[in-house]
């Protein structure tokens, strides 16, 4: 589990369209860096230190596992980004965005490229009157006061005033989803994205428990013969595990990741069963689906065949290693089928077939990116 910690950023910019760089700040915060928690309002403030366009400040609360020099980094990218071209001059001048860190939990930091708290924040209104607004209770690290105090005793007589426009707050996956299910074909890597988000999120997992199923090797020796007590052993752990785990939490309180949904026995069915098999073994499916809760978002991650028999052939398993390219492409069009005919699950469709996530951070976070920004 990654540890987060809380920090606050002063946000500011006299250039262009103004609400629009604060705006793509934060989205580009919530991307790359944390949960955006709080948004103060947005000030009209005049140009400090510099005969210069008026400037709109903010400040906001971010929840963040960086550390705070890799912090430092990814806000000067994001600078960039916006289009912020940096100077080796010393004085002030227009800026198209200027983020600055200004506290770090309660950390006092001293190194070459970042000093924290903010050695200037408390000369300044146009940073202590949005914070103030977010954190006055909050105590300053050196001054051992809260930050509405340091406001009182400010010096800075700067003329600030609060704008009627808002900006938006993003919405993060943990508010925005209380269950998510990842599904894919064998091999897709639906497991370790659950993993990786469980790290992430600090969520509850839901993880399939194919490996202790007696049937699975035999099946694959001899597939006609296991059929059926393959995928009805697998039908009925899944009823169970789901059933029994997801009764132990909140759905209300908890974010949980599961790596699968029991629809996937009757996509499995479909294939490996016999047709009167199958008819039995869809009217045992049709009682259990009708009592298991249904995730907030479904997510399919796609791999092309080729890729799929690459992983399956890195992982290992002994009675994985024969399993044909035709195989997984009816799986893959059983998946598909099934996505067809749900009009009322949330489906978000990934192609993965040319990422790698797992060892490659900035696959994974396409990923994160792609289910943050997906609106049904």
């Amino acid at each position: 589990m990654k540890i987060q910690r809380t920090t606050y950023f002063s946000l500011g910019t006299n250039e262009g369209d103004k609400l629009s760089n604060l705006q793509e700040a934060i989205n580009l915060i919530y991307q790359e860096i944390g949960v955006i928690l709080k948004i103060a309002s947005v000030y009209k403030t005049p140009s400090y230190g510099f005969t210069g366009n008026n400037f709109y400040n903010t400040c906001i609360k971010v929840s963040t596992h960086l550390p705070p020099e890799q912090l430092i980094s990814k806000l000067l990218s994001i600078e960039k980004k916006i289009g912020r071209i940096r100077t080796n001059s010393n004085e002030y001048s227009n800026r198209v965005i200027d983020i600055d860190i200004l506290l770090f939990d309660d950390e006092i930091i001293f190194s070459e490229n970042l000093i924290v708290p903010h050695p200037r924040m408390l000369e300044r209104k146009f940073v202590l009157v949005p914070l103030t607004e977010i954190a006055k209770k909050l105590n300053h690290p050196i001054e051992k006061k809260s930050i509405s105090s340091c406001l009182e005793n400010c010096s800075d007589n700067s003329i600030i005033s609060v704008l009627e426009e808002q900006l938006i707050r993003p919405i993060p996956i943990t508010e925005k989803y209380n269950y998510i299910a990842i599904e894919g074909n064998i091999g897709a890597g639906k497991t370790s994205l659950a993993k990786m988000m469980s790290d992430e999120f600090n969520t509850k997992t839901v993880l399939e428990r194919f490996a202790d199923n007696p049937f699975l090797p035999k099946f694959y020796e001899d597939n006609e013969r296991y059929a059926f007590p393959l995928e009805m052993s697998f039908l009925a752990d899944r009823y169970q595990q789901l059933t029994d785990d997801l009764a132990q939490f909140d759905l209300f309180k908890n974010f949980i990741v599961s790596d699968y949904y029991i629809f996937k026995s009757l996509i499995f069915a479909q294939i490996t069963l016999q047709k009167d098999e199958y008819k039995l073994y869809r009217k045992m499916f049709d009682l259990m689906y009708k009592e298991i809760t249904k995730p907030d978002l479904y997510i399919y991650l796609y791999q092309n065949t080729e890729r799929l028999l690459k992983n399956i052939k890195k992982r290992g398993r002994d009675y994985e290693q024969n399993i044909e390219a035709d195989y997984l492409q009816k799986i893959h069009d059983g998946y598909i089928n099934f996505i067809k005919t749900q009009p009322n699950l949330n489906i978000l469709i990934i192609d993965v077939s040319d990422l790698d996530f797992v060892k490659n951070n900035e696959d994974y976070q396409f990923i994160i990116n792609e289910i943050k920004n997906y609106n049904a």
